[in-house]
């Protein structure tokens, strides 16, 4: 921060200096992407703090002193209106708004407000909340009027090309939210499963019975049978309570079942399209289920990643380095990418090098493992994030990894 000749004061970036007092002009990125920078009197910000009730606007409009804030109920109509007042004190001000950039953080709300503005005119971003800088202090204060200054310092920063100041996530459109929807279900519902299985087991071990196995088809009809040590039969309390279980348990089989049923109907009626034609060819490679392709398909391949890097950011698959000083240690993965990749892509590693014992890189798995056990965990981290890279210039560029053998076309 350095004094005009005024008494103003301004910051100097790249050689320039731009003012800095609130309601005057600010730098901005232009559509290239590239960073330049420049004056721009016909572009005002705002940043929104969503929560289930109320939304909290703040803004920065040129030729306005103030920065005003405003909280509004819950409606998209009535925030669409306070930026167009905006826009219209601007013009009042001697500053005809061409543009106008808002952003909001990720959270419950999810992407459709920024479908929707974008929809109207306006430039929405959504910002990565784990990207936005705040204090560490032990106690600090937490306020949604904070919230929003911390939101504009980073969006200005954003907009400004300053590299780091927050990350902005990829706005899907509805279809590509909806076609994440199924397997996500598949997802919960499985768990589910498992949750009520394990809920069977352990009210029958508290009876005793542990050689019952409620996944059998005929477990219903079985379990009116079945005694305990003592040889007495299941009490009725107990057993009406096994019952419902077994009863849910079959009802959210046949909601998996259904799910895959209507995934493969899709593959059928419509094989050529683009994420169906990488699930497809993923399923051909021996060790890779319908399940995993379609996951990795929906969640990560058939995203616009900049570069292999990306990809494996993407994943989680990246390690989170600590060096300060002398002191240099990994704190193991960053786990900043999707969940869901990294689970798989772990499970799905320790597959491959099943059904893939020949291949390039299970033979780099093996030869860096044979004499240190102990690192077989670590290792099978840096496969994954191998394996996901090849898979990836796999669906894009059609390269087979090295070794690896393919089921015949169907």
């Amino acid at each position: 921060m350095i004094r005009l000749g005024d008494g103003r004061r301004g910051w100097l970036y790249r050689g320039k200096l731009y003012a800095h007092l609130r309601g005057e002009p600010f730098p901005r990125r232009d559509g290239s992407g590239s960073g330049w920078l420049l004056r721009d009197t016909q572009h005002y910000v705002a940043v929104f703090e969503l929560s289930k009730e109320s939304w909290l606007v703040a803004g920065i409009i040129p030729g306005v002193e103030r920065q005003p804030l405003k909280k509004l109920l819950a409606d998209e109509d009535q925030l669409l209106k306070l930026l167009e007042r905006w826009r219209t004190e601007a013009e009042k001000a001697g500053h005809k708004i061409n543009r106008i950039s808002v952003a909001f953080e990720t959270g419950r709300d999810g992407f459709w407000l920024a479908r929707w503005l974008r929809a109207r005119g306006i430039e929405a971003y959504v910002i990565h909340a784990a990207s936005v800088a705040v204090s560490r202090e032990h106690r600090r204060a937490k306020t949604d009027r904070l919230d929003t200054a911390g939101l504009k310092r980073a969006f200005l920063g954003w907009l400004r090309g300053e590299r780091e100041h927050c990350k902005m996530a990829a706005i899907p459109t509805l279809t590509e939210e909806d076609a994440k929807r199924p397997h996500r279900e598949r997802e919960m519902l499985v768990g589910e499963q498992t949750t009520i299985i394990n809920r069977l087991k352990a009210t029958l071990a508290r009876l005793g019975i542990r050689n019952f196995n409620p996944k059998l088809k005929k477990a219903p009809e079985r379990l009116e049978h079945v005694r305990t040590p003592e040889g007495e039969p299941i009490p009725p309390n107990t057993l009406a309570e096994l019952m419902r279980d077994l009863e849910r348990k079959r009802l959210v089989h046949e909601q998996i079942l259904n799910i895959e049923k209507a995934r493969l109907e899709q593959l059928k009626r419509a094989p050529k399209v683009g994420p169906n034609l990488m699930v497809l060819l993923l399923v051909r490679v021996i060790g890779i289920g319908i399940d995993t392709a379609d996951m990795l398909v929906k969640e990560v391949l058939s995203r616009n990643l900049r570069d292999r890097r990306a990809v494996a950011r993407y994943g989680g698959l990246t390690g989170s380095p600590d060096e300060s000083g002398k002191k240099r240690r990994e704190k193991g993965l960053a786990r900043s990418g999707n969940a869901r990749v990294r689970r798989g892509m772990i499970q799905l590693a320790w597959r491959f090098l099943k059904f893939q014992k020949d291949s390039a890189l299970a033979k780099w798995f093996r030869v860096r493992t044979e004499n240190a056990h102990r690192l077989r965990k670590k290792m099978i981290v840096a496969l994954a994030r191998k394996l996901l890279i090849a898979l990836w210039h796999l669906v894009r560029d059609g390269v087979v990894p090295e070794g690896v053998v393919l089921r015949s076309a169907h």
